[in-house]
């Protein structure tokens, strides 16, 4: 019994040993899988190098293009968030200049003797708050206005850069 155990295990080694072998070599006397040795014409190979090339040539100026536009709206967004935030400011800064002259308008109408007094003081304030508006709203406006222009510029930059890059190419 001990001499086919071990004439059993001798085969099975011998035939995992054929098993293993046989994979690195898949089906080599099998015509259908065999490739044909052809020639490649001449003009075929140079028409299908020039066609890579000129792939890779797209695909890096498309990779250029992709770059530059997602850096131009990166710039693009932090201009229009940081004037944003400037704006706000300067639109708190104004209701809170407003809000103050209303309540010392407020206290001193309370302490006025006269009619003419109070006559007086409303004509004062509301002239100071004409102006004072007047003013705020220019200010607003030269920055909205500043605002644009600056989220623009880089824009227009680049689009005068493609139109040049257009006309050279």
């Amino acid at each position: 019994m001990t001499d086919t155990t071990t004439a059993t295990k001798t085969a099975s080694k011998a035939r995992t040993t054929k098993a293993k072998a046989a994979p690195a070599a898949a089906f080599p006397d099998f015509e259908a899988f065999a490739m044909p040795k052809m020639e490649v014409p001449a003009a075929f190979r140079e028409a299908t190098e020039k066609s890579i090339e000129s792939a890779r040539d797209t695909y890096a100026k498309v990779k250029t293009a992709a770059e530059d536009a997602t850096d131009l709206m990166e710039d693009t967004f932090e201009t229009s968030r940081q004037g944003v935030v400037e704006f706000n400011h300067k639109a708190v800064d104004a209701a809170k200049v407003n809000a103050d002259a209303a309540f010392t308008f407020m206290k001193d109408i309370m302490s006025v003797k006269t009619l003419a007094e109070a006559i007086e003081l409303q004509s004062t304030f509301a002239r100071q708050q004409f102006d004072s508006l007047s003013t705020q709203s220019k200010e607003m406006q030269e920055l909205a206005t500043k605002l644009g222009t600056d989220v623009s510029a880089p824009v227009k930059e680049a689009m005068e850069k493609s139109f040049k890059d257009m006309k050279v190419n």
